[in-house]
């Protein structure tokens, strides 16, 4: 690209090798700085990055407009970016020249669609998630961390207590517990744990929020490093996938499924929508890793010879209900229609509610995945003597009869390949419906779906108290 003749510049920076802005005018250093950079650091602008790097990687002179974000204004800049190399003929960094500079107000945001990024990034730096009723007291809870063990233990003692009974909120002398809206993003710490911790919390509930309860997560200040836990199992007898490195993945791989959320979903500002693509394509793949990473780490438990169940009476609606609730969203992506059991319909079991949530999730998940676009998948209700039955049915290719007893073994595919499943769902759904004294087996013909039926022993009467 040859030099424009009478070309006007309005400023003028230069990066060097490694992209790093080391000269700048006043309003490109200033937005530099508003994108979290500064003079001497690698350029923070990222579409500005891209064209640099572009222009370096190829020895290319490149004329481009690029976006980016300066606090509460959207700035539109026309750059020429040339190569520079120095006396040995060696890349020396890119000259910038800025053509145009355009700053605008930005739109005021829409406020559910930045809550429904904010609940997705909570969810995925999460290390600890808990589900609460409509009174933020604490029904179920889930961490994997070694230094919330007190913790845990301490939840499952107080299941139908305020969760913030359970830990400490400075600055907080009222009545308990607060208003959400209060609570969501305050800081707390917890007894046995060293780090800071943040609370964040996502209401339930179609016409009021929180009518339905709350999903409480706990987002600690850093990865849990060697000695936060002051209570490490010194006497194990070698490390476990599920207890050692299960936690250890876990971390970074949400923090990458966060990262690439933020840039896919554009909060850290404008992005080309190929990188927004790529960004994509990093979130996806770090989901799948994570979901083959909890599939193994359950693999080892529901394995081992100490494992056991902790039933109680529970009701089977309300788990189908939930599991419909959860993958609702990637049903609508392929406008497939769940079918849950209606209001008012009910079939008592005794079961883990922990573990037959797990197991509907699995087979309504695999259900969504194979089937064909805008098809319906049923959830059922049943019973047969002393035993409750829930089935997830499709519309989807079908099982001949020498598949339909494969699909149960560890890592069959039955030669799906490319579909992000790790051939170990229903492998471990079995085993867990077999250690509550209950089973799951499958109906199907080719062409004509797949019926997935868990049985569990049922139950007359629901508990008063939670056990």
């Amino acid at each position: 690209m040859a030099t424009t003749v009478g070309t006007h510049y309005i400023a003028r920076a230069r990066a060097d090798a490694e992209a790093r802005l080391v000269e700048a005018d006043e309003i490109v250093a200033r937005l530099q700085h508003a994108c979290g950079g500064s003079l001497g650091t690698r350029i923070a602008i990222p579409e500005l990055l891209a064209l640099v790097e572009k222009a370096q990687r190829y020895g290319l002179r490149l004329a481009r407009q690029f976006e980016a974000i300066d606090g509460e204004n959207r700035v539109t800049a026309w750059v020429e970016i040339a190569p520079v190399t120095n006396e040995a003929g060696e890349s020396d960094g890119c000259a910038i020249d800025v053509v145009s500079w355009h700053s605008e107000e930005l739109p005021p945001e829409n406020d559910i669609e930045a809550a429904r990024r904010r609940v997705e990034i909570n969810r995925h730096t999460a290390d600890c998630t808990a589900r609460l009723d409509s009174q933020q007291r604490v029904l179920s809870l889930e961490t994997e961390a070694s230094d919330l063990a007190e913790f845990s233990e301490q939840a499952r003692a107080k299941v139908g207590k305020p969760w913030t009974e359970l830990v400490d909120l400075p600055g907080t002398s009222h009545q308990q517990p607060l208003h959400w809206r209060l609570l969501d993003g305050a800081s707390c710490s917890i007894a046995g744990s060293n780090r800071n911790w943040t609370a964040h919390l996502e209401p339930l509930g179609q016409s009021q929020p929180g009518s339905a309860g709350f999903v409480l997560y706990l987002t600690a200040d850093r990865p849990l490093a060697k000695g936060d836990a002051e209570d490490e199992d010194e006497g194990a007898e070698g490390p476990s996938f599920g207890r050692d490195l299960t936690p250890v993945l876990r971390q970074p791989i949400n923090r990458i499924i966060a990262n690439a959320e933020t840039i896919r979903t554009k909060l850290a500002g404008p992005l080309a929508d190929e990188y927004s693509s790529y960004a994509a394509d990093i979130a996806t793949a770090a989901q799948h890793l994570l979901a083959l990473i909890d599939d193994l780490s359950d693999l080892e438990v529901v394995e081992s010879e100490d494992f056991v169940t902790a039933p109680d009476r529970i009701e089977l609606a309300d788990v189908a209900r939930r599991a419909c609730g959860i993958l609702g969203v990637r049903a609508r992506e392929k406008g497939i229609t769940l079918v849950a059991p209606p209001e008012g319909e009910s079939q008592l079991a005794i079961a883990e509610f922990r573990r037959v949530l797990q197991i509907l999730l699995n087979l309504v998940g695999n259900a969504i995945r194979y089937s064909p676009d805008d098809s319906q998948v049923w959830i059922r209700l049943d019973r047969i003597g002393s035993r409750a039955l829930i089935t997830v049915a499709d519309q989807g290719h079908g099982l001949g009869e020498d598949q339909q007893e494969r699909i149960f073994e560890k890592f069959e595919r039955l030669g799906r390949s490319g579909d992000g499943g790790s051939g170990l769902g229903l492998y471990i759904s079995r085993r867990i419906a077999r250690a509550m004294d209950g089973d799951l087996t499958v109906e199907s013909a080719p062409g004509q779906g797949a019926r997935f039926t868990l049985s569990v022993p049922a139950a007359e009467d629901l508990r008063q108290t939670p056990r």
